[in-house]
């Protein structure tokens, strides 16, 4: 069963393309592994220290899955946890929301006060 909502992470630039276009083509890994990778809200914080650390130009989508629920499967990735991913281009609408995840003075991600974990 897939969550809700799941989470992205994406440069201002791909975001502000993806937005111009109305949908999200995926970032480079992405299009090298034929599908968009996302996190639940539990693996969310893992993946940004993990991938993005000390990148200040991020921002953190919140998607909402129901929409496009045929075209995602929840599969075994880092660690065997089961990650998220979708084997589709994600149209901009289904984003619930949009936030800046900007470095804090130690480095480390700020996360927005609508991310629940």
């Amino acid at each position: 069963m897939l969550p809700e909502i799941i989470y992205k992470v994406v440069g201002f630039e791909e975001w502000d393309k993806a937005v111009s276009s109305g949908q999200f083509e995926g970032a480079e890994i992405d299009l090298q592994d034929g599908f968009i990778h996302f996190s639940t809200a539990q693996q969310t914080k893992e993946t940004v220290a993990k991938h993005f650390a000390g990148r200040d130009d991020l921002l953190l989508v919140a998607i909402a899955t129901e929409p496009m629920a045929r075209h995602y499967k929840m599969e075994v990735s880092r660690g065997g946890d089961l990650f998220p991913h979708l084997y589709a281009k994600l149209p901009v609408a289904n984003a619930d929301w949009w936030q800046e995840l900007p470095l804090g003075e130690d480095g480390v991600h700020i996360f927005p006060k609508e991310f629940p974990a």
